[in-house]
């Protein structure tokens, strides 16, 4: 036997805490204000002692011994952290305290009505305080100052108009979001209008669905290919005045001009510049009548050659496509198509674009975007001259966004295709269930800048929880169901609340059966003191039960081994249980669930060796066949959107806007693979954030402020799975740590 001992100090972060942006503690969501109401509180820290054995043979694992440990504590419901007694204790005085005063207050307005953001103690369960939403964030902030007021500052307008491209060839991604939320917030907050510009009806359709379900509407939706007969007219022109020339150089040779390979070589202008411009008419006329073959011919805008910017050298105006397929709008008529650094400024003229805001990989390009308006003002072209300014793009640790390699995902079939939950596509991400506000808070609370924000998956994911901890029902759903006969059981309805506090999402009605189902997780056929969930003689709370339950015996399956059954009585005479579990009536509806985890194993997966593809996590994607779902969930998929979201109000909802949290396990929301028959969920997020992965061990964080239950898992990171193979946990110390203390690992 080889035996190694160590010893690890875990700061447990649930979230962020700390805003380097703006140097600031921030407000945590689940955890108090570290600076509430003048006191100060101190963050719950993990210090785990363990060791490793090399040996055989079977032992406890890692997972369960942390989750028996912390069962010993209790949930502060208000705050959503897991306390000791004493201080859940010292935390209920002081509330009480603090309502004793609110009241006091209050009565001495005597015909006054509660003020804005006071709290009405009648309607409140023991008439305990409401708890008060907390302040709303401002989606305009990042419009009244910072990089966006500047711009606008560059060019103030009463009649603002922006606009929001799609890509062409591919559905939008996580990044296109904050291009949506900019260019329609922008046009939205100066009271102007946002134009869409489609092309590919392919592409199109989705596209301006998913704006819609953003929550926003295009004043108008224009087509490049309308103005290609006046682009082509602009063209001429621009030849007729010198200012462009039909080149007939190779790949090979554009390169030599502009400086070879390494960019070291004088740059030059090809002899085709010298041509005149009835020359350069017919041929260019030549082109569009199909008199030459693709790639031998394209026309050049006449710029700066020896400007530094690669941008200035003489780039495509026109060409002729390789692939020769009809258009969708124009058919076979043009042979020629504009490039984009052509376009792009014309149709923004032609449309009266006053802001036109795209990512910082257009930032050379806005110096020929300006000569083109120059031109203008010499009134070479077109009159009206836009203004180009450029963001920082965002990018998402974790995953891949670029439309290659999200395509060979799909082509290969590692995924299910450009919706699978697992992708941050824009359909994906709908159906995995992702409020449309939940991606909006987070673009907002980015903010803009010229800067490149790269930001993990798990930040996020935080976005997400803090939408729906507050506006979606609460349901009981077991992934593993195992039969529980209850022997004194008398059947009978229980009320149960959608959303404890919250008694204006409503109740529903539950079947108190004789026999119910609980997950497999929630039971162990050999008891020890430290374990607080159902075993033989042990007693443990049913959720919304009038009675907890103890379990007297059970039986197994001969040929697999595994629990078929447990028989158990009301314990009506004992004290409260330790710990609550979920589940649900005999008869209740089945569904398969689907849990989604992180589809790449590194943070990078482009820079492993050998590409993405050698990155992916088989474990991904995990299917409970046989779950069960309390019947509370028909009320809620009548009553959908969960939360109800602006781009959800006037349309009919899919199943994506079917959200809740199911209690102890995770927030759920339907999959379009559901029917009237068949249940399918996905999860959208977990209920607590997974912390860094500590050494050899990933911790993750869970928590139901419903059921009063805190548990952790450890996951050896090589296997990834709860079993941490021959390793297990020997100690579990909650300690109390000072605000503002850091840690150095």
């Amino acid at each position: 036997m080889v035996t190694c001992f160590g010893c690890i100090s875990l700061w447990l972060f649930l979230e962020g805490l700390f805003n380097p942006t703006t140097n600031q503690r921030e407000p945590h969501r689940g955890l108090p204000d570290y600076s509430h109401n003048g006191t100060e509180h101190s963050l719950p820290a993990i210090s785990i002692l363990f060791h490793c054995q090399t040996q055989f043979g079977s032992e406890l694992t890692m997972a369960e011994t942390i989750a028996e440990n912390t069962a010993k504590l209790q949930l502060d419901a208000e705050t959503g952290e897991m306390v000791s007694k004493n201080e859940l204790k010292k935390r209920t005085q002081k509330r009480a305290k603090k309502t004793a005063a609110a009241v006091l207050r209050n009565s001495r307005q005597a015909s006054t009505p509660l003020p804005t953001g006071g709290q009405d103690l009648t309607n409140t369960p023991g008439g305990k305080p409401a708890k008060t939403d907390e302040a709303t964030f401002d989606p305009d902030a990042m419009f009244k100052q910072g990089f966006l007021a500047e711009v606008y500052k560059l060019r103030q307008s009463e009649n603002v108009v922006t606009r929001f491209p799609p890509e062409p060839n591919g559905y939008l991604h996580l990044g296109h979001s904050k291009a949506i939320a900019i260019n329609f917030g922008f046009a939205r907050h100066h009271g102007g209008k946002t134009v869409h510009n489609a092309e590919k009806e392919e592409y199109y359709l989705a596209i301006e669905e998913t704006i819609r379900w953003l929550g926003f509407t295009p004043s108008e939706i224009t087509y490049a290919s309308d103005n290609f007969q006046r682009m082509y007219d602009l063209a001429e022109e621009l030849i007729k005045k010198d200012k462009a020339y039909v080149c007939h150089c190779n790949e090979s040779e554009t390169k030599l001009q502009r400086g070879g390979e390494d960019g070291l070589t004088p740059r030059y202008r090809c002899a085709h510049a010298k041509q005149d411009v009835d020359t350069n008419l017919k041929k260019f006329r030549g082109m569009r009548d199909g008199e030459y073959a693709p790639q031998t011919a394209w026309l050049r805008m006449k710029q700066d050659i020896e400007n530094p910017n690669p941008q200035m050298w003489d780039i495509a105006a026109y060409r002729i496509p390789k692939d020769q397929h009809p258009h969708l709008r124009t058919g076979t008529k043009w042979r020629v198509y504009p490039t984009y650094d052509f376009a792009h400024c014309l149709c923004d003229s032609f449309e009266g674009i006053t802001h036109s805001l795209c990512t910082t990989e257009f930032i050379m390009s806005r110096e020929s975007y300006e000569w083109l308006n120059h031109l203008y003002e010499s009134r070479l072209l077109v009159e009206y001259q836009p203004m180009q300014r450029e963001y920082g793009r965002l990018k998402l640790d974790g995953t891949v966004l670029s439309k290659r390699d999200l395509r060979r995902l799909v082509e290969e079939k590692v995924v299910r295709g450009w919706d699978d939950p697992r992708l941050y596509t824009l359909k994906g991400i709908r159906r995995r269930g992702i409020p449309p506000a939940a991606l909006l808070a987070f673009i907002y609370e980015l903010g803009v800048t010229t800067a490149l924000t790269s930001i993990n998956i798990k930040r996020f994911e935080q976005s997400i929880r803090r939408c729906l901890e507050k506006d979606v029902p609460r349901l009981m759903l077991v992934l593993d169901p195992v039969r529980v006969v209850i022997e004194d059981a008398e059947e009978q309805d229980l009320d149960i609340p959608f959303l404890p506090r919250d008694p204006k999402m409503g109740s529903h009605k539950i079947r108190l059966t004789k026999s119910v189902y609980i997950d497999r997780s929630d039971f162990r056929e050999v008891d020890s003191k430290d374990y607080f969930r159902l075993a033989p003689g042990k007693i443990v709370g049913l959720l919304h039960m009038p009675y907890p339950i103890k379990a007297i015996s059970f039986t197994k399956d001969e040929a697999t081994g595994a629990v078929t059954e447990i028989q158990a009585v009301f314990d009506k005479d004992g004290k409260k249980p330790k710990t609550f579990i979920q589940w649900v009536p005999e008869g209740s509806p089945k569904a398969e669930v689907r849990i989604h985890a992180a589809l790449f194993k590194s943070d990078q997966p482009k820079s492993v060796p050998g590409g993405f593809m050698n990155d992916i996590n088989p474990d991904s994607e995990i299917i409970w066949p046989n779950a069960m779902i309390e019947t509370g969930f028909y009320e809620v998929r009548r009553r959908a959107p969960w939360p109800e979201a602006e781009g959800e109000k006037t349309r009919e909802c899919g199943p994506d806007s079917i959200r809740f949290q199911g209690m102890r396990v995770a927030y759920f929301a339907c999959d379009s693979d559901s029917t009237d028959d068949k249940i399918v969920l996905n999860r959208i997020v977990a209920l607590k954030e997974d912390s860094k992965s500590m050494g050899w061990v990933d911790f993750c964080y869970e928590n139901s402020d419903s059921a009063g239950v805190f548990s952790v898992k450890a996951f050896h990171r090589s296997h990834r799975s709860t079993t941490v193979g021959h390793s297990h946990c020997i100690l579990i110390v909650l300690q109390s740590c000072p605000t503002g203390l850091t840690s150095s690992m």
